[in-house]
């Protein structure tokens, strides 16, 4: 299967909308909270006094055994499966929102709603090229009201073949609480951004407090990975670790409004010229270093 036929899938299962699974196989119940309670070491009585669950507990109320899930199939498994067979057999959860609407009571019997909302990739991260899927699962009891709601995003991920590891890459980024967003936006194959929380400046590099209006407050934004070389020098000397000379490292301007320094590749250093269209591409640098860098960007 292709890239392009994992996304027609992936957009085949999006339109199938919400999908109904079994009915929890027992209602929400004393000895299971007990259970969870022990097991997370949360001594709070108000739970079992009240006669309601740890919100955190919904997805506990629905799992099913494997033999199980063959019968109740959602609309993720065959995305799943697919991304399986192509190769991309690594999975790493990256995200896991959830939504309390209210408390699950004793008593109740919850159902699983699962919606597929998206497949993005090929991405290059640090464990290697693959795919993010994301799902939303709701929680409804017997009235059909929300009781809690789940989103799930995990990366599928081709796992590098262990013969053809790189050597320890010698020159490493700094990274600390101000640029640790960076770095992980890099493993995911984004191009973040710093911002600030309270004005909404962007600025890059990153750093501790706001240049506008000296706030200490951060975020940051998901930059769309284009941007337009404003300039640029040739090493030819002296040698580089890890780097064979000679070789570009430029200045790339972004329509968001700042500028990043990156290396310039796929493009012979005498073609590299001021005002040329790039777009970031993901390199790893070893198994465990992936840095972002500039390619020529087709007209």
């Amino acid at each position: 299967m292709t890239d392009e036929e994992l996304h027609e899938l992936a957009g085949k299962q999006t339109a199938l909308g919400e999908l109904r699974g079994a009915p929890a196989a027992d209602p929400v119940n004393v000895p299971m909270i007990r259970h969870w309670l022990d097991a997370m070491g949360d001594t709070n009585p108000a739970y079992l006094e009240q006669g309601v669950a740890p919100p955190a507990m919904a997805q506990v109320w629905t799992m099913q055994g494997p033999r199980a899930r063959a019968k109740d199939r959602s609309p993720v498994d065959d995305i799943l499966v697919a991304l399986d067979d192509n190769g991309y057999t690594g999975v790493v959860a990256t995200n896991c929102e959830q939504t309390y609407h209210r408390y699950a009571r004793l008593g109740e019997s919850l159902t699983p709603a699962t919606r597929f909302s998206g497949l993005t990739g090929p991405k290059r991260t640090a464990l290697g090229v693959g795919f993010f899927a994301t799902w939303n699962v709701t929680w409804y009891d017997e009235d059909d009201e929300p009781v809690a709601e789940m989103l799930f995003r995990v990366l599928k991920f081709r796992p590098p073949d262990k013969r053809e590891a790189l050597p320890p890459y010698p020159l490493r980024p700094a990274i600390n609480q101000d640029t640790a967003f960076f770095w992980e936006g890099v493993e995911q194959g984004e191009l973040r951004i710093q911002s600030c929380a309270d004005c909404g400046e962007l600025r890059h590099p990153p750093g501790p407090l706001c240049p506008r209006c000296r706030s200490a407050n951060r975020a940051h934004t998901v930059a769309s990975g284009e941007g337009t070389l404003f300039s640029y020098v040739v090493h030819h000397h002296p040698p580089v670790p890890g780097r064979e000379t000679p070789f570009v490292v430029g200045v790339v301007e972004l329509p968001e409004g700042v500028r990043i320094v990156g290396n310039i590749v796929d493009c012979p250093p005498e073609e590299v010229g001021i005002g040329m269209a790039l777009r970031v591409t993901y390199r790893p640098m070893d198994d465990q270093l992936v840095l972002p860098m500039w390619t020529p960007r087709e007209p």
